[in-house]
């Protein structure tokens, strides 16, 4: 199995001593957001984990803890982007620590596991596709020989994402200028030598050269353990999402990023409620079990075609 730590909160960042004592006691407690009374048991034996993949934009906290997971493949999507803290109001300054975090974690672990996220886009007043573009080739340019991959996507305006960003201004872009600004940010990414791929998009960008891309990436994921990977596309994503089938590990409403673009914060009282929560040593993230809760192993195993491994070895 692979495991998505996390799309609804920012594990490394805020809950990274969790993970690690979940990975030393084997297993973590998941609760299903469709039923809160459903909590499946995930066993994290690295024989049955081929990979995890973090999703964060602040790994600090994980660069003096990555020992512990020598056992597992794993590799992080690193969100960076141009927007001040009107948008993304909780981070310490970019150029000053989370470009040198980026650097640290790709020296660390190597380039190849280190993924540079500029999303999501979306333009107002102040936030310009020039602005876009400035700030894009700066990072890119900060950035270069410290990955080799840039994912870019266009913000989805959801119901709740426009209640956090109705005094923002946003306006929706059309498909031009979509594709006009991709093409100068492929440019851009080739300057630096890096791929350039679109996240969950709808709109075909490959003429101006961005292909469909993977977060959950089967085929870097197949080259970083050396085995081929029987398993499917994740039926619980979006249809124009190509993510490999995984297993989320996160809880909504827990993240303290505070981004107004943020699609898993629904509430704010609930996430206050939820951190005071947090229990680095519960098998759940930022919850208790209660009577009413009935838990039950979850069904996993290992994706890995090992005879495919086995015979490639040979040859």
């Amino acid at each position: 199995m692979i495991l998505s730590v996390s799309r609804r909160t920012d594990v490394p960042n805020y809950y990274s001593d969790w993970f690690v004592n979940r990975i030393k006691e084997g297993f973590l407690y998941v609760r299903n957001p469709m039923n809160a009374h459903q909590i499946s048991r995930i066993d994290l034996s690295p024989n049955v984990v081929d990979c995890i993949v973090f999703w964060t934009k602040n790994p600090v906290n994980m660069l003096e803890k990555l020992n512990y997971l020598q056992d597992y493949v794993y590799y992080f999507q690193f969100t960076l982007t141009g927007y001040g803290k009107d948008i993304e109001p909780n981070f310490p300054n970019k150029r000053e620590v989370l470009i040198p975090t980026f650097k640290k974690l790709s020296e660390k672990i190597g380039k190849e596991k280190v993924i540079w996220r500029y999303d999501p886009i979306f333009i107002n007043d102040k936030y310009t596709m020039d602005y876009h573009l400035k700030a894009f080739e700066e990072i890119a340019g900060n950035l270069a020989g410290y990955t080799e991959k840039a994912v870019i996507s266009f913000v989805d305006l959801y119901a709740k994402t426009q209640r956090n960003m109705k005094k923002l201004g946003i306006r929706y872009m059309t498909n031009e200028e979509m594709i006009s600004l991709s093409g100068k940010m492929a440019q851009i990414a080739s300057k630096y030598n890096l791929v350039i791929e679109a996240c969950a998009e709808q709109i075909d960008l490959q003429e101006v050269g961005i292909r469909h891309g993977s977060c959950i990436d089967k085929k870097l994921i197949e080259k970083l353990s050396g085995c081929e990977l029987i398993g499917k596309k994740d039926k619980n994503q979006r249809e124009a999402c190509g993510c490999f089938e995984s297993i989320e590990v996160g809880t909504y409403n827990t993240c303290l990023n505070g981004c107004k673009y943020c699609y898993a914060n629904f509430n704010n009282d609930k996430v206050n409620a939820n951190v005071k929560l947090y229990n680095q040593t519960s098998p759940l993230l930022c919850g208790n079990i209660t009577s009413d809760d009935q838990v039950t192993d979850r069904k996993v195993k290992s994706l890995k075609n090992n005879q495919f491994s086995f015979l490639e070895q040979i040859i």
